[in-house]
């Protein structure tokens, strides 16, 4: 899924997704430090997606095996019920994490894709944090 993002993005994105990434905002002595940047940039997004998913799901299943090996440790028929219980309490909490962290991989992967596709409008002014100074026509009186 990591890598379907990957395509997505790197074919879908526009001229200033790419400008940015081979001309990056910054002054030109520093292109030799960030365009490297930048491109591995391009790698490690998706790579985080994948290890997030990753790293969760193999969490809960090593939990769930570590509890029903104890049952076998112990070797008791008392213990089993008990560690029934929190095999299936696991079960539940993973079904949850792994809906959160789906939800989560689809939100990052929208938002990944998203800055590649964006249109820049740079005809505005900005102010020096950034935000876009209304032309007079764009700026109305009849605030309510």
């Amino acid at each position: 899924m990591s890598f379907i993002t990957f395509i997505v993005t790197s074919f879908s994105g526009n001229k200033d997704y790419w400008k940015h990434i081979l001309t990056p905002p910054v002054p030109k002595a520093l292109y030799p430090i960030m365009v490297p940047i930048e491109i591995i940039g391009i790698f490690t997004k998706p790579f985080a997606l994948m290890i997030r998913l990753f790293a969760n799901i193999t969490a809960g299943h090593i939990i769930i095996l570590s509890l029903v090996s104890l049952i076998f440790i112990f070797k008791s028929v008392f213990i089993a019920p008990v560690f029934g219980v929190f095999v299936l309490f696991m079960s539940v909490l993973e079904m949850l994490v792994a809906a959160l962290q789906a939800y989560v991989f689809t939100l990052l992967s929208a938002l990944f894709i998203g800055q590649a596709v964006a249109e820049h409008d740079h005809d505005h002014a900005h102010d020096a944090a950034g935000h876009e100074i209304p032309d007079a026509e764009d700026v109305r009186g009849d605030f309510i």
